[in-house]
């Protein structure tokens, strides 16, 4: 069984996390990338890739790859990777529809001795729990004795080219030892930085969702820190670089906490807590916190433009970014929009420009427009909300230029300095 030439492998879900996934493998493995939304095969098929992980270069160096929306086409694949998102509901709770989705695709493929891996960020004990069945029940197969399971947390940091698949160490697992060590022997063929076992799937899956749920208390720390420096009159990032001197200070920087990791991976664990039995208080603590912070910044905004005699009730407000970080196209929940909605309230006309974003996309996403360039001396506000390069090579005048004769400019992500600026976290 721990014999790995000849697998074929299925890619089930070919966003930020499968498509590198499954370029990779595609080097060495056959392998077929499956997704249900057949524009995302058809550009990538043409060399396009609007996530902008994957280069055309790569597409095509991945000689066995082959890409696909039938799923007719996976049959004979013997191994089925799951990329799928797990993202959460309007009440803050896991949504396992695309996984369950999924693990009823792949039930109807099933057959002796296959292996489903799962990659998607879950709670501990929803592989075996939710997946598991599903894939008994239309398969009608049994679980470690008909077919086999894994699981191997991504690691995608998008927008991140120098910690890629294969550069982060990767966390494997199986259903029996045996199959532990066949999942393992697989990833280790296409990870350079290696592997590490656990040992179980919940092992696996634990260390998966406390990874974002440690950084997301560090960062709702130095959030309350910002909050409170702010109230002293203190600097915030004059604080933390006096601070940082000593060697084993963390270097967090306070700001908005989004993104399909860091900003939904926690309400996973709390979710099982809760059923188990526990509720975590440090946990969900961290998370009100981080989701204040679009209301905490707007009203520190708006405050600064009364001190102006500004207007707020009508101000025409210019948000510079709306991606969850740098340097990538990724608006998956961005908090951005909190203070889109949150100037809203108080009456501005907001724009929103970021380079980055596809104008579609937002439309689709968020139901607000892009705007192609800002206005010069259009804006009541500026609010530096995403560090992109093509914002932190604008001077200090460029930006002003923006604005108004009298006009607030708010820096989120320090890109200026203290005395640049009428106010930053």
């Amino acid at each position: 069984m721990n014999d790995i030439r000849g697998e074929k492998l299925a890619i089930i879900g070919l966003g930020y996390v499968g498509l590198p996934l499954a370029v990779e493998f595609g080097k060495v493995f056959q392998t077929i990338g499956y997704d249900i939304n057949h524009s995302r095969i058809q550009e990538l098929v043409a060399g396009i890739d609007s996530t902008l992980e994957i280069e055309v270069a790569e597409l095509k160096g991945s000689k066995h790859l082959n890409l696909t929306s039938d799923v007719n086409e996976l049959r004979g694949c013997n191994i089925f990777i799951v990329t799928v998102p797990t993202p959460i509901d309007k009440n803050k709770n896991p949504d396992l529809g695309p996984l369950i989705k999924a693990s009823e695709t792949i039930a109807t493929l099933l057959k002796q001795d296959d292996i489903v891996i799962y990659e998607s960020t879950v709670y501990p004990g929803a592989t075996e729990e939710i997946c598991v069945p599903i894939l008994e029940h239309y398969s009608s197969l049994t679980f470690n004795e008909n077919f086999f399971c894994g699981y191997s947390p991504e690691r995608i940091n998008p927008g991140d080219k120098e910690h890629s698949v294969t550069t982060i160490k990767k966390v494997t697992s199986g259903s029996t030892p045996k199959t532990a060590d066949k999942v393992d022997a697989l990833y280790n063929v296409i990870i350079k930085a290696g592997t590490h076992k656990a040992g179980s799937i919940k092992i696996a899956e634990a260390a998966k969702v406390i990874e974002n749920t440690q950084r997301d208390i560090n960062i709702a720390l130095i959030n309350e820190l910002a909050i409170i420096f702010n109230k002293l009159n203190i600097d915030t990032e004059a604080v933390l670089e006096a601070a940082g001197t000593k060697w084993n200070f963390l270097p967090f920087r306070p700001g908005l906490v989004g993104g399909h990791c860091i900003g939904v991976d926690p309400y996973y664990l709390t979710h099982k807590s809760i059923e188990v039995g526990y509720h975590p208080e440090i946990i969900l603590a961290g998370r009100r916190l981080n989701d204040s912070m679009g209301s905490y910044v707007v009203g520190q905004v708006t405050k600064l433009m009364l001190q102006k005699r500004i207007h707020v009730n009508g101000a025409n407000v210019l948000i510079m970014g709306l991606t969850f970080k740098e340097n990538c196209p990724d608006i998956r929940n961005s908090r951005v929009i909190d203070l889109v909605s949150e100037f809203d309230t108080f009456g501005c006309n907001v724009d929103v420009y970021d380079p980055w974003v596809n104008k579609e996309t937002a439309s689709k996403e968020y139901t607000i427009g892009l705007v192609n360039e800002p206005g010069c001396g259009k804006y009541d506000a500026i609010v530096v909300a995403v560090g992109h390069t093509q914002f932190q090579e604008l001077s200090l005048g460029q930006l002003k230029a923006f604005g108004k004769n009298n006009h607030v400019l708010y820096d989120i992500k320090y890109l200026l300095n203290a005395d640049q600026v009428d106010g930053r976290l």
